[in-house]
Formats: C-alpha cells, structure tokens, sequence
C-alpha cells in the first residue's frame, strides 16, 4: 500500500520549492500561479450561466486578478500546511474563495445599491405552526419598526444593504465613498443599537 509520501509526491516536492530560494522558488512560483488560474477559471466557467451580463475578457480579467489574490494568500499562510490533505486540493480552496468573491463584487458594481428592504415577504415563511408563524410576523415588525426609528439614516443605510440585502461590504465602501473599516464600525454600531431597541419589547438579541 503507498504511503502519504507517496502519494503526494508532487505536491510535496511543490511546497518544498516554495520554501526554497533563489531560481527554484521563483520556477515554483510560476508552476504554483498557473495551478491557481485553472481552479480560477474552473470556477468562473462553473459560475458563466449567472452572469450573463459580464463580457468574456471581464471574466478573463477576474480569473487572473482571483489567481493573483490566491498566490498572495497562499504563501502568507504556507507554514500553515501540515500535509494532511493533498497541496494541490489545499491551494485550490484559496483560488475559487477568491473568484467567488471577485466575480460576486464585479456583479455588483454595475448594479444598483439597494438601501431600502423592499420586499420583507422574503424573512416570512410558511412552516411551522400558526402560533410560530405569529411570532416571526410580530418580530419582524418589530425589527422593521427598529430599523426605521432607532437609526440614523447612515446606520439604516449600511445595515439594510450588507445584513438585508447581501451588498459586499468593500462594494459599498466604495460607493458610499468610505473604508472597510469605517463601514464595519457602522454596521457594528447599529447592529448595537438595534439589539437594544428589541430588548425594549423583550425580544433578546439572540430571538432577533
């Protein structure tokens, strides 16, 4: 029976060149990209259907920037590979992490930010008994009725758009002309204010 070794020969053997220095590393370093940009443009090919809208080069170019991300990440967190799982499978996670969150911001810069929670129908369901049922309709009017006059309207804007409407955050900055760091910060504080606006009807920020 073929030990690990054995098994992963290559990948090993790929991981100790990364290591290494000098002509080796940087030969490595080539294998290891093109390795990230096949899983970048697997996934861009397996996600083609719903994004119907992007040109082929858009996509050409978020493969390659998805590839670049990933070759960065990679050697950031290369002491962190044990060898337990092949290398190959390991760097691979990196690369389609990187594409999803490439292609989901590319389609959303072309569309428009939505600020306002236009349909709560969404949170509603049909399942459990009426009693339930009640209770969930009872809570998300108070959440609505929370969001309206607990925050400011930054607050209700960035809250609504990242927790409701599923806008990525660095999309958002960017519109709202702002930082990462500085939109969390706001989307912290109201998410703050929020659960203690609820703890007012005594709903706990755990029931919400």
């Amino acid at each position: 029976m073929s030990s690990p070794a054995q098994l992963r020969p290559r990948s090993d053997a790929l991981v100790d060149r990364l290591r290494a220095g000098g002509h080796e590393h940087e030969e490595a370093l080539g294998e290891l990209h093109a390795l990230l940009l096949r899983a970048a443009r697997f996934e861009v090919a397996r996600r083609r259907a719903a994004l119907p809208h992007l040109r082929g080069d858009e996509l050409d170019d978020v493969a390659l920037e998805a590839a670049d991300d990933a070759l960065v990440a990679v050697l950031a967190k290369l002491d962190d590979f044990r060898g337990t799982t092949h290398f190959k499978t390991w760097v691979y996670k990196f690369a389609l992490l990187e594409t999803a969150n490439r292609l989901r911001r590319r389609d959303w810069q072309r569309r428009e930010i939505p600020l306002d929670a236009e349909d709560w129908s969404l949170f509603a369901t049909s399942a459990g008994s009426p009693a339930a049922e009640a209770e969930r309709a009872e809570l998300l009017s108070a959440v609505q009725h929370a969001i309206a006059t607990a925050l400011t309207p930054r607050q209700r804007d960035v809250l609504v758009a990242v927790a409701l409407n599923d806008v990525p955050a660095d999309v958002l900055a960017e519109r709202l002309g702002t930082t990462r760091g500085a939109l969390y910060k706001v989307l912290y504080d109201a998410r703050h204010k929020l659960s203690s606006e609820l703890a007012r009807f005594g709903l706990t920020p755990a029931g919400a």
